[in-house]
C-alpha cells in the first residue's frame, strides 16, 4: 500500500481536532503548542479520547474532550519522563560503582576483559567491540590521556570503562559473567538476587532510552520486562496484581534502591504528588493494581 497522506497546515490540524470533535478553546495557544511539540508527538496522548466516529469509520473524541486534557497528560509524562531518569541517574551509578569494584578487586584493572570470565565468547568478544568504539569517540579528560599516554593494553582499567560504556553495554557485561557467584556480589549490597539486578538492568536501560529520547512513558507497554523479585518480601507484596508490562513494578524497584543509594531522598513524595496533581493520568494505565493507595511501598 502506497502512502498518500498529504502534508497538513498547523491551521488546517486546529480544524480537522475540532471536525472530530475535541474542543479547542483557545486557538492560538493551540497553535503555539502544535508549532513547538507537533501534532505527531500530542497524538499519542489524544489517543484515549478517542471513539469510533459514527458515519465514516474514522475517530472521533469523547464528548467534552479538550485541547487543554491533551496538554495536561502530555505535562504530566514529561514531568514523570524527568522524575524517572532522576532515579535510573542514581541506580545507574551505583550499579557501575559495584561492577567496577568487584571487578577490579576479583580480577585486576583489565580483568573484565578476559574472555575466561565470561560465558559466552562472542557476545563478550561484540562488548568489548562496542566498548572500543565507545572509547575512541571519549572526549573526556581521563580518556584523552589514557590513549596519549598508554599504548597497551589498548582500552583502560575498569573504573574508567564504566564511566565510558553506555548503561545497556554495562548491563552485557554485567549479565555475561561466567559465575554466578561474581553476579551476586555485584547485586548483594542491593539485597536482590543476581537474576533479578541482571533482569532489571536490562529493563531499566530500555526505559532510560524511552526517557533519553522523550518518549511516550505514562501509558507505555513495554517489550522488555522486569523479573519480579520473591525477596526482601515486601517488593512482590507491592508488585502484587500489578500489570508487569507497565511502568507500575519499575517504580517500585526504583523507590527500593533509592532507599538503600540515598537515604532520605523525598523521590516517592514527588511522584505521588505528581499522580495526583492529574487526575487524567489514570494510574490503572501504569499497571497500578486497583489497591495501590493502601498498600504500605505508597504510603507518604
Amino acid at each position: 500500500m502506497k502512502f498518500e497522506k498529504p502534508a497538513v497546515s498547523v491551521p488546517d490540524q486546529i480544524e480537522l481536532l475540532k471536525r472530530r470533535g475535541m474542543i479547542v478553546g483557545d486557538e492560538a495557544q493551540a497553535q503555539h503548542y502544535l508549532s513547538f511539540i507537533s501534532y505527531y508527538r500530542l497524538r499519542a496522548y489524544w489517543l484515549p479520547f478517542e471513539v469510533p466516529a459514527a458515519n465514516n469509520g474514522d475517530h472521533a473524541f469523547r464528548d467534552g474532550t479538550t485541547f487543554e486534557d491533551v496538554l495536561t497528560l502530555y505535562i504530566f509524562d514529561r514531568e514523570l519522563r524527568l522524575l524517572v531518569l532522576d532515579a535510573i541517574e542514581r541506580v545507574e551509578v551505583a550499579l557501575r560503582a559495584q561492577w567496577a569494584h568487584h571487578m577490579a578487586m576479583t580480577y585486576g584493572p583489565h580483568g573484565y576483559l578476559e574472555q575466561g570470565n565470561y560465558a559466552h565468547i562472542g557476545r563478550h568478544a561484540s562488548a568489548v567491540a562496542e566498548l572500543n568504539k565507545e572509547f575512541s569517540r571519549s572526549r573526556d579528560t581521563f580518556a584523552t590521556h589514557y590513549r596519549d599516554k598508554y599504548t597497551s593494553p589498548k582500552l583502560p582499567p575498569v573504573w574508567m570503562a564504566a564511566e565510558v560504556m553506555s548503561f545497556g553495554l554495562l548491563s552485557k557485561f554485567y549479565s555475561d559473567l561466567k559465575l554466578r557467584g561474581d553476579r551476586n556480589a555485584i547485586a548483594a549490597p542491593f539485597s536482590l538476587d543476581e537474576r533479578v539486578v541482571t533482569s532489571f538492568a536490562h529493563h531499566i536501560s530500555h526505559v532510560r532510552n524511552i526517557c533519553a529520547h522523550h518518549g511516550r512513558l505514562w501509558n507505555k507497554r513495554f517489550t522488555v520486562k522486569m523479573t519480579v523479585p520473591k525477596y526482601p518480601a515486601k517488593l512482590p507484596v507491592a508488585m502484587r496484581d500489578a500489570d508487569p508490562r507497565y511502568l507500575h513494578n519499575t517504580l517500585v524497584m526504583l523507590d527500593y534502591l533509592l532507599a538503600l543509594i540515598a537515604p532520605g531522598n523525598e523521590w516517592k513524595q514527588r511522584l505521588v504528588a505528581l499522580i495526583d496533581g492529574c487526575p487524567l493520568a489514570d494510574p490503572a494505565s501504569m499497571g497500578f493494581p486497583a489497591d495501590w493507595r493502601a498498600r504500605a511501598v505508597w504510603k507518604v
